[in-house]
This record gives C-alpha cells, sequence and structure tokens, in this order.
C-alpha cells in the first residue's frame, strides 16, 4: 500500500474532498480514502436525508437489477459521489475510478504516519448544520456492526 497517497476524510466536507479527490486520479494518481464515514455534507439534517430518501425511490420497472442502485454504506456512497466527478464513460474516467479506493475506518496495513489531512476543506469552517455519511447511512438503513 506504499504506492497508494492515503487521505483521512475525517471531518471533511464530502463535496471538496470528492473533487480533491477526482482531480487527483486523474492525474494519475492511487489513493485511499480512510475514515469515510466520517465526512460530513453541509445541509439541514431534515433536507440531506429527504433528498437522499427521494433519491433512493428511483427505480426502473421493467427491470430492477440493472439499476440504478443506491448505496447505503458511508465508503460506497463516498466512492460514488467521487464517481459523479469523474468522465465516468470514457476509458480515461473509467481507470482513473479504478485506482480509487474507501474505507471504514482505518484497515489494517495503512501506516498513519502516510495519512494526509487536507486542511482547506475542513467542515470546522462551515457556519451551517451538517449531517455526517455514518448518521445518514444509518438513516437510509445500514447497519453497523462496529457499535
Amino acid at each position: 500500500m506504499s504506492e497508494y497517497k492515503i487521505i483521512d476524510a475525517t471531518n471533511t466536507i464530502l463535496g471538496r474532498l470528492s473533487s480533491i479527490v477526482a482531480k487527483r486520479l486523474l492525474e494519475g494518481d492511487k489513493i485511499i480514502v480512510i475514515n469515510a464515514e466520517k465526512a460530513v455534507i453541509s445541509g439541514k439534517r431534515k433536507q440531506v436525508l429527504a433528498k437522499y430518501k427521494a433519491k433512493s425511490n428511483i427505480r426502473t420497472a421493467t427491470a430492477p437489477w440493472k439499476g440504478p442502485f443506491h448505496y447505503k454504506r458511508p465508503d460506497k456512497i463516498l466512492k460514488r459521489t467521487v464517481r459523479g466527478m469523474l468522465p465516468f464513460k470514457t476509458f480515461r474516467g473509467r481507470e482513473a475510478y479504478r485506482r480509487l479506493r474507501a474505507y471504514i475506518g482505518v484497515p489494517e496495513g495503512v501506516k498513519l504516519d502516510q495519512v494526509e489531512i487536507i486542511k482547506n476543506i475542513s467542515a470546522d469552517r462551515l457556519k451551517n448544520k451538517y449531517i455526517t455519511i455514518k448518521e445518514l447511512s444509518k438513516e437510509l438503513g445500514w447497519v453497523y456492526e462496529g457499535d
């Protein structure tokens, strides 16, 4: 895992983190995002939950197994947000997406001295309310065994 750049998502704004990660992936970096469940989404709790619950109701009537797929796990939500910022329909975008790994918590084998913390995207600078991805996932029905 030494060739990967490790980014800690703790207390970072999801959209800003995703755009930075997407840009670095397109530049050719391999990236691991740890603590994905601790990233935050800005906005009032009820409005964010309503938006994601409405999105999860979107299905196709003819072949629901073909998608669209709406994830509940925090690492999958983060990866899907990054994917939305990549030109995924091109070869370059798909290759960039394959270089991304996202984890809940800190996986074994990751050296914490190599972790990069991006300071200018911290949720501390938010004046409004926010919700963590972990809280959002629990509201969507995800069950975390670690608690």
